[in-house]
């Protein structure tokens, strides 16, 4: 694979930016689904979308001579699974003060993968009637929703349609990042703030990602059910699936509980040497809904398959977690949009596509994924030292072109 075909996949997954025609295959139109319509009007079953099982030698390589003099991750965990075999992988050093491996069941911050998780709700709420995809969510919260948004609906919250601007923050550089790394907010604070501004765009005429729809999505969620955002998410999917690894911080919590590994930014010093600022212990209450969740490998393999499977979401309502804004550009790149309702398509080398979630915090990166037949299954959790840098993660990339080479 060349490296201008990397470089496109590897934007795809951090932007949500891919090269190919997404609106049209998302819709069964592309190679993938015309394979499959033939097969299936033939009476036989399709074939599978990833035939070939693991490659293992190059999955090793992905994750080799991990550690705190590695220059872009000191830990990795990496879970494949599906029809055509599985893998597990565990490399580097959980904590740099005491050298202690890799923990295969640790705990991690798995950032905007929380996403997935708010949306599986919003959409077992439609299924249930208690709320409306179509309707807009002014109607349900107008105390928190404007006039001036007053047409933006539930679905174009879930997939980025809807036009509010990001609220306001303390700024993207790490060290005003840290320096209210502590700092308790209040999601009613964060959409007043964003809702006050104008919009970027009518609603429904372009996506941009951006965590506010998140925020107002869990608000929206703990309207419906009366009960917490963190324990409605806890009774309709952790819960019934077992995730046992899996918690929510809610607002106050800064530590993650049980095993784990520490996370560390390099950040430069002024004599020109770089340090490793472990930065393990964060509020996250300014992600809430849209990324604070904390989770495993194994848990979140589950939960992928139990999603695609339908056993999440009816499989009704799980079509808008695998559909693509028709006719929609993205607001900052102009490419055609691929997320969908918590997720995003990915298109892979050799016609393969791939939907899912990744998710950043500082000191780690996640995602988690599959093909639609679940032929195969990924999730991995990358220890990275810049984990808000401008491109992918290199490892992170590293174990993605593995996990799908043939």
């Amino acid at each position: 694979m060349n490296r201008a075909t990397r470089t496109l996949i590897a934007t795809a997954l951090l932007l949500g930016i891919t090269a190919g025609p997404a609106a049209a295959q998302a819709a069964g139109t592309g190679p993938a689904g015309v394979a499959a319509a033939s097969a299936a009007a033939a009476g036989q079953r399709p074939a599978p979308l990833v035939p070939t099982p693991p490659n293992a030698a190059a999955l090793e390589k992905s994750i080799a001579g991990l550690g705190a003099a590695h220059g872009d991750a000191n830990a990795a965990l990496v879970r494949l699974g599906g029809a055509s075999g599985s893998w597990r992988g565990a490399s580097g050093v959980s904590d740099i003060r005491t050298g202690r491996g890799p923990i295969e069941e640790g705990r991690f911050r798995a950032g905007s993968v929380t996403k997935v998780f708010t949306a599986a709700v919003v959409l077992q709420l439609a299924a249930e009637g208690a709320l409306d995809l179509d309707r807009p969510v002014r109607q349900y919260l107008p105390r928190s929703i404007p006039e001036a948004y007053r047409t933006v609906t539930v679905r174009q919250l879930l997939n980025h349609t809807s036009g509010i601007p990001g609220a306001d923050g303390p700024g993207n550089a790490f060290e005003a990042q840290w320096e209210h790394r502590f700092d308790v907010i209040d999601p009613h604070d964060q959409i007043a703030n964003a809702t006050g501004k104008e919009r970027e765009f009518v609603p429904g005429t372009a996506q941009h990602y951006l965590n506010i729809n998140y925020t107002v999505l869990g608000v929206l969620i703990e309207k419906v059910t009366g009960t917490t955002y963190e324990k409605a998410v806890e009774a309709r999917v952790l819960k019934p699936l077992a995730l046992r690894g899996t918690s929510f911080p809610g607002r106050f919590q800064t530590r993650i509980p049980g095993p784990h590994h520490h996370g560390y930014q390099a950040v430069a010093r002024e004599d020109g040497s770089t340090e490793l600022r472990d930065v393990t212990e964060w509020n996250s209450s300014d992600r809430w809904a849209a990324g604070d969740i904390i989770s495993t490998t194994a848990d979140l393999e589950r939960f992928t398959v139990a999603l695609f499977s339908g056993r999440v979401v009816p499989r009704a309502q799980l079509k808008e977690m695998f559909t693509v804004p028709e006719a929609t550009k993205d607001f900052v790149s102009g490419a055609d949009a691929t997320l969908t309702a918590g997720m995003q398509r990915i298109d892979l080398p050799g016609g393969i596509v791939a939907w899912g979630k990744t998710g950043g915090r500082y000191g780690y990166t996640t995602g988690m994924g599959a093909t639609r037949d679940l032929s195969r299954t990924l999730v991995y959790s990358v220890n990275s030292t810049d984990a808000k840098a401008q491109g992918m993660n290199p490892v992170a990339l590293g174990i993605v072109m593995a996990a799908f080479a043939k």
